[in-house]
């Protein structure tokens, strides 16, 4: 008798085992899909950066500092990149993407030109898709990273070797709030 409920305890261990890891791989996949889409619309904006610049450039020769800033972020391979690599480089472009914007407003022409205005709305649109994907990816780590803190799903975790995936988060900048100047120049 005792042998038959060893035996059934064990198999409860394992189908525990076996369910707790199939969720920990769904989880898992979730969290590279998420990524995945996210990383659509990174990549976009990532190839849309260049035409900004140079359009930028002719303008605000002397706002070479926040230009060269962004040439150089892009100086990466995007495919090539990790997804922390991505996350961390993204977030940097984002701040210069920010400064870019903020210098065409010293700019009546710039900001009257077809080819900014164009890509200013491209860029607009981008950036909603990037925040949408963006919710979407950090509630799939979160649910992920949930599951593999938690107990007692976390013992199955370190077995197998999962391992805490990063959220993509606004940094310093992205919280300030954005200065409006209603001045006439």
């Amino acid at each position: 008798m005792t042998f038959y409920i060893i035996i059934g305890v064990i198999v409860i261990i394992l189908l525990y085992v076996l369910i707790t890891y199939n969720k920990l791989i769904k989880c898992k996949n979730l969290v590279k899909e998420a990524f995945s889409t996210m990383d659509v619309y990174l990549k976009k904006r990532w190839d849309l950066v260049p035409n900004l610049v140079e359009i930028v450039k002719g303008y605000a020769s002397y706002e070479r500092d926040t230009i060269e800033k962004v040439t150089s972020l892009r100086a990466n391979t995007y495919d090539s990149m990790s997804t922390d690599k991505k996350i961390n480089i993204n977030e940097q472009l984002t701040e210069g993407l920010a400064k870019i914007i903020a210098v065409s407003e010293n700019y009546p022409d710039l900001k009257a030109s077809e080819n900014f205005l164009e890509l200013s709305h491209n860029l607009t649109q981008i950036e909603d898709e990037i925040a949408n994907s963006r919710k979407y990816y950090n509630g799939t780590v979160r649910i992920f990273n949930n599951k593999i803190q938690m107990f007692p799903s976390n013992i199955i975790a370190s077995i197998f070797g999962f391992h805490s995936a990063a959220m993509f988060e606004a940094n310093a900048e992205e919280k300030n709030n954005v200065k409006v100047n209603l001045e006439e120049k």
